[in-house]
């Protein structure tokens, strides 16, 4: 059998073992959006109301995204950790629990969503125009939210048992059919946004079927077996403790995407709303490679914390930190010198440009200083300090963003002042979560094996 314990060789070819194909995952994954805005985009007169009206409906795919990390991500660590100490029977447990949570959630979200579609659409910053195109894409993505879930919150534990090509191709597989069915429903058949949502739903729905034939099969060292597909108090209370930090990642992203939606509407219109949904989009693209690094980072630093070789943790943190800092300041001098083309990428409708671009460069000013963020907050996650990894989630979103998102337009700034939020929070949230990380878990670190 494949020898997957991470403990031979150098750390960083670990790491880019693991991460390579996560990130070619993550970027595969990230068309099932990102093309359809470009499809969208281009769509004519009526692209850059269909823009912002499926960009209305992000907060919705960030809430299921949330729950996912919450009960699919949030395990992980656990899993890889009891791996590490070679209890199989406990990590098929957390396996079998985590399924049925993802689940659950995602159903009760589906329910609820499609209940008061109307009102919080509107109170994520609506206007009865782009309601029309946020109502059209939303009732069919609902659809798909299950298969959605399944996908993010199970291929983790492909990945953790050392197979990250097979779970590159989880996402491979249903984003492929994604690209080849967009321009089918949207223009072939003339669906338009409602086509977007359908080729998504269908990609998602094959996604989540190859991870579960997966995790069921042969290959799988750690199967998804029926026995252990029963809640368990202990395992559940793990899972919620460890995987809270991640939902507090994405639960705060999904507040300040309703934040940012509710005041650019107030201040600037379906315009703003519209240059955000772009922003947004581009800031996806180039967050991908350091988010991806970071997440194959953590199962080699779990598994080697679970099997305390502490002097390979501590090799792990650094490899996180340095190569996410030399990316970051190449993609935030790529957005610099060049917005116009990363800008028009999702749009070709002169009035959004017009205003976006300055505004795309102030909404990336400070962008390397999320590689801190990212470094620190891995490190906390895979250590499975979950305290610390909670706090400075809250401090860079619900501390600084927010209050500053709906502050500084106040003060004069006006639909401007979204856009400026980001930076402040990613300089002073990046530095304070990094000195703490380094203060606290990796201090405590051994040099020497144990």
């Amino acid at each position: 059998m494949k020898n997957t314990d991470f403990i031979k060789g150098p750390v960083w070819k670990c790491i880019l073992a693991q991460s390579v194909p996560m990130i070619i995952a993550q970027l595969v994954h990230l068309l099932y959006n990102v093309v359809d805005r470009i499809y969208l985009g281009h769509m004519g007169d009526s692209g850059a109301m269909a823009l912002t009206g499926v960009g209305l409906t992000f907060p919705v795919a960030t809430l299921i995204m949330a729950f996912a990390a919450l009960f699919g991500t949030g395990g992980v660590p656990l899993f890889s950790i009891a791996r590490g100490a070679g209890r199989d029977e406990d990590a098929k447990k957390i396996l079998g629990n985590s399924f049925l949570l993802l689940l659950i959630s995602s159903a009760a979200l589906t329910a609820v969503f499609y209940i008061f579609k109307r009102p919080i659409l509107f109170a994520f910053g609506a206007s009865e125009e782009s309601f029309v195109f946020a109502n059209e894409y939303l009732r069919i993505y609902l659809a798909g939210a299950v298969f959605s879930a399944l996908v993010t919150g199970l291929n983790g534990y492909i990945n953790a048992q050392g197979f990250p090509k097979v779970g590159m191709l989880s996402v491979v597989i249903g984003a492929v059919v994604n690209i080849a069915l967009d321009p089918l429903f949207i223009f072939g058949f003339e669906m338009g946004v409602s086509g977007a949502a359908l080729a998504t739903v269908i990609a998602q729905a094959l996604s989540a079927v190859w991870v579960l034939s997966f995790l069921i099969g042969r290959k799988s060292q750690i199967h998804l077996e029926r026995k252990y597909l029963k809640l368990e108090g202990r395992i559940f209370l793990d899972i919620l403790k460890l995987g809270t930090s991640n939902f507090v990642m994405q639960g705060t992203t999904f507040l300040v995407q309703i934040a940012c939606n509710a005041t650019l509407q107030l201040y600037g219109g379906d315009l703003y709303v519209g240059v955000m949904t772009v922003t947004n989009s581009v800031r996806d693209i180039f967050m991908l490679p350091v988010s991806g690094i970071t997440s194959g980072a953590g199962p080699v630093i779990s598994y080697n914390y679970g099997a305390k070789r502490y002097d390979r943790v501590r090799s792990g943190i650094k490899f996180n930190t340095f190569i996410g800092l030399g990316y970051t300041v190449i993609a935030w001098l790529a957005v610099l010198i060049f917005p116009r083309f990363w800008f028009g990428i999702f749009s070709d409708d002169t009035a959004l440009a017009d205003i976006g671009i300055k505004l795309l460069q102030t909404y990336f000013f400070g962008f390397a200083f999320m590689s801190f963020q990212f470094a620190g907050q891995s490190a906390f996650q895979s250590l499975g300090d979950a305290k610390h990894a909670i706090i400075f989630s809250l401090l860079r979103k619900v501390v600084i963003v927010i209050p500053l998102t709906l502050l500084l337009p106040a003060l004069g700034l006006g639909a401007d002042g979204v856009f400026m939020a980001e930076p402040i929070s990613n300089i002073v949230g990046g530095i304070a979560c990094y000195l703490t990380m380094m203060l606290t878990v990796y201090r405590k670190l051994k040099t020497t094996d144990l």
